[in-house]
């Protein structure tokens, strides 16, 4: 038999585990989304900037979904509450309205 605490230590492995790839595909997004919101175009005939834009937005809104589906996994929602996936989807909600309004 396992005591309480034996399951306590297992959950606090797991957690650290699975919060290592959902804080980089968190930092990811973060990242691209910054650069995202900080490529201002030339002008209407900058299709460059206007690319990186949308290739940004794209990159963030992918890196987000991952991090959300990781959550969808049975094991993880008992390690790790739903409130860690957040400033990812945050972040692809601020790269859409980015690619909307600006890609």
């Amino acid at each position: 038999m396992t005591s309480p605490s034996d399951l306590d230590d297992d959950r606090g492995c797991l957690r650290v585990v699975l919060a290592v790839p959902l804080i980089l595909l968190t930092l990811v997004a973060a990242y691209f989304c910054w650069t995202a919101l900080t490529i201002t175009p030339s002008g209407t005939w900058d299709d460059d900037a206007y690319a990186g834009i949308v290739l940004s937005c794209a990159v963030t809104i992918a890196a987000a979904v991952v991090a959300a589906a990781m959550w969808l996994v049975p094991s993880v929602p008992r390690a790790i509450s739903w409130w860690w996936t957040l400033p990812a989807l945050l972040l692809a909600v601020v790269a859409g309205v980015r690619w909307a309004v600006g890609g």
